[in-house]
């Protein structure tokens, strides 16, 4: 027996959730927990880590000598660990939109995510070594790739996001717990939908935020507080907010955006561009161009600031 008198608080929790459920027609609950486990998924990233970078993300008594054997073992539970938790989505999804389940269809269909997001690790392996180099060249405090890939938040959160942003596309429940768990480590908000370029570097990186329909070119170089948002949230006839559409900027290759800064809309930053920290922008941006904080109009030079 508890020692607290908690039978009213049980009973309006219940009652709290019952008018929850009659008020909310567009919220359904299914009577089981039949939804990926933020802390399964946790292991799997770290796992998937090390499978990508085992002599410096995976175990510290590992060597080079047994690495295609730690790959090999560990690639193979991951799987099976992710292909559990994407068949647990699936037939949550499928409740939610009131389709027909066919048990065996989702396990084919969950299988052949896993296989393809299998197939995909080699390009992501290689899309995140441009990452390390664009970090290692791109700040002077950085001694090794090694300090790099071990220290830098902004790499955390672009090892995160490659692996989420693989998965958006059919298990998007999926994708946002992973750029959720990044963005609680790091403060760095990676929408997994946003498609980023090789060779991207996120200085420092606390308080920085890319939306979903963000598309960021390569060798791009951010730092912290930077916001890539939508200027405005469009409603649709039942006066809700409209969903899938382009709200968010296009930056092309070879920017740098500082600290503070804040571009809104679809908007495109042009190619080679420097935009200037606590810069507010709704407008495009030419290529080869400097906007400052001081002034608003465009300079075609390359100084830096």
């Amino acid at each position: 027996m508890s020692q607290w008198d908690i039978r009213h608080v049980i009973h309006d929790l219940q009652q709290v959730r019952h008018d929850w459920r009659e008020s909310q027609h567009r919220i359904k609950e299914f009577g089981g927990r039949e939804l990926p486990s933020k802390e399964a998924l946790k292991e799997i990233l770290n796992d998937l880590c090390g499978v990508l970078f085992p002599m410096r993300l995976g175990p510290s008594e590992l060597r080079q000598e047994s690495e295609d054997y730690y790959i090999a073992y560990t690639l193979d539970r991951v799987l099976n660990h992710l292909y559990r938790q994407i068949t647990l989505t699936l037939n949550y999804e499928s409740k939610r939109l009131n389709l027909q389940q066919n048990h065996l269809h989702q396990q084919e269909l969950a299988q052949q995510i896993v296989q393809n997001f299998a197939d995909e690790l080699p390009n992501i392996r290689r899309l995140l070594d441009a990452d390390v180099l664009a970090a290692f060249d791109g700040d002077p405090a950085a001694r090794n790739v090694d300090e790099v890939l071990i220290c830098y938040p902004g790499i955390f959160a672009i090892i995160y996001h490659r692996i989420a942003h693989q998965l958006f596309k059919h298990v998007p429940l999926i994708s946002r717990i992973i750029s959720e768990i990044a963005h609680s480590a790091t403060g760095i908000d990676i929408h997994p939908g946003a498609k980023i370029g090789k060779g991207f570097f996120i200085d420092h990186g606390t308080g920085v935020v890319i939306g979903e329909t963000c598309i960021i070119g390569e060798k791009v170089r951010i730092y912290q507080a930077v916001t890539l948002g939508a200027k405005r949230f469009e409603i649709d006839d039942q006066g809700l907010l409209k969903k899938d559409y382009a709200r968010h900027p296009i930056v092309e290759d070879d920017v740098v955006i500082y600290a503070g800064a804040t571009i809104l809309g679809r908007v495109t930053i042009g190619k080679g561009s420097t935009i200037g920290g606590n810069v507010w922008l709704t407008h495009d941006v030419e290529p080869y161009s400097q906007i400052l904080q001081s002034h608003s109009q465009q300079k075609s030079n390359h100084s830096a600031i």
